[in-house]
């Protein structure tokens, strides 16, 4: 069968053009089984700025993932199912378990619980949950990193009480105004997972890219401390003191992140040094974690991480005025008047006293539902004590509109619980 009999067998002749005797058979592009196609029709080639413009074309190699910290050296498959099944098979044979577990007296350690979850999956829980929160994007674009070693960072409150930060947990600034107790393992290689001798060096950074003012696409330097020696803190060169949180109010949870760098040996990063007499000072606080990474990727890798939430609280007026020395910023949401059309002489399937409340007066409304609750309040016992069975109590010769507001008010729900 030829092509052009062919195309007729499929109802496309609508679409051929040409002389049979040149052999030349052009398919109309607008006609498809026998139809006339409106718009551009498919299959047309189309440029690149085109397929950028029209269809958010995005280069898969452009946008790829790069990971930027350590990789993991792991036992071959088999030697891990060995190790299980030889732990599995002594655990099986302790006669002395068996018995406290049959009686429930056996007792688990969960510090060396919570070490095996550190070694296991704990890192890589973290590095998605620090995923979910946007961490990596807003610190440093397309890349990521696995944590390898464990960062703890705790708080000290009152009454001698730790507040841990763990996986974007949310403390108060009150509980987060003085300097954090930070420990990990300087000694421990990120690579292999066990103890190295010899000296190594580490730089900590605690910053938060939610809290700039005047660039939002900058960070606020929190703490940074570079070169502690073997993981002794104490022991580092501190080029910027620690600054608590101080999410104003009004913009909601902020996260403060600290990341943990380990050096190939000692820096010289004396240029970011803040000095005393700009502690207070947000600007000189400007920090970016991408450019300063991209600077010194050569010299540093990233090795552990921990964050948190935070937002405003009652402590941070007084820390605004004599710490900042700033006036208190608050920020509140204008919302916009909602929608309300135009007042209907016969509204159906709407309660008409609910549908006539919003077209009167909100403050009459208002006052009339205060004046409802302060008539049922005595002077000086208070209001009316509140039925203990509320739904019991029959509710009988009223309409229904009138049950429905009798049963919101001895719920408590609707608008009578705002007065």
């Amino acid at each position: 069968m030829s092509f052009k009999n062919l195309l007729m067998k499929n109802g496309l002749n609508a679409g051929l053009r040409g002389s049979p005797s040149t052999g030349l058979l052009l398919l109309n592009a607008s006609t498809r089984q026998g139809h006339t196609m409106r718009g551009k029709p498919p299959g047309v080639a189309r440029s690149l700025e085109q397929r950028l413009r029209d269809d958010n074309v995005v280069d898969a190699e452009l946008v790829a993932r790069v990971n930027i910290g350590f990789p993991q050296l792991k036992a071959s498959r088999s030697e891990q199912l060995k190790t299980r099944l030889e732990h599995l098979k002594k655990q099986r044979a302790n006669n002395e378990m068996e018995h406290l577990a049959r009686s429930q007296k056996l007792l688990i350690d969960l510090d060396k619980v919570q070490q095996t979850y550190q070694q296991t999956t704990g890192q890589h829980d973290l590095r998605l949950m620090a995923d979910h929160y946007g961490v990596f994007e807003h610190l440093f674009g397309s890349a990521y990193f696995v944590p390898r070693v464990p960062l703890s960072i705790n708080y000290e409150v009152e009454g001698n009480l730790l507040q841990p930060v763990y996986n974007g947990n949310v403390i108060k600034p009150g509980e987060a105004s003085k300097m954090p107790l930070v420990s990990f393992d300087g000694q421990l290689d990120p690579i292999t997972g066990k103890q190295v001798s010899g000296d190594s060096y580490w730089t900590l950074i605690a910053s938060n890219p939610d809290a700039h003012f005047t660039n939002g696409t900058a960070e606020c330097l929190h703490w940074f401390i570079a070169n502690i020696p073997n993981g002794k803190l104490a022991d580092g060169e501190v080029l910027a003191d620690y600054l608590p949180p101080f999410p104003p109010k009004g913009v909601g949870y902020q996260r403060m992140v600290f990341v943990l760098y380990k050096q190939q040996s000692r820096m010289d990063l004396n240029a970011y040094k803040l000095q005393s007499a700009d502690y207070s000072k947000l600007e000189k606080r400007t920090f970016s974690t991408l450019d300063f990474y991209r600077q010194h990727q050569e010299q540093l890798t990233p090795a552990g991480l921990a964050f948190y939430q935070t937002n405003w609280d009652s402590t941070l007026t007084e820390f605004y005025h004599k710490v900042l020395q700033l006036k208190e910023p608050v920020y509140e949401y204008d919302f916009p008047k909602p929608y309300l059309a135009d007042q209907k002489f016969f509204p159906l399937k709407q309660p008409f006293n609910l549908y006539m409340d919003k077209h009167r007066d909100i403050k009459q409304v208002n006052k009339e539902f205060l004046q409802r609750k302060l008539a049922k309040t005595h002077p000086f016992e208070g209001p009316e004590p509140a039925l203990r069975f509320p739904m019991a109590h029959p509710m009988r010769e009223m309409p229904s509109w009138l049950k429905t507001e009798k049963r919101k008010q001895r719920m408590g729900t609707g608008r009578v619980q705002d007065y």
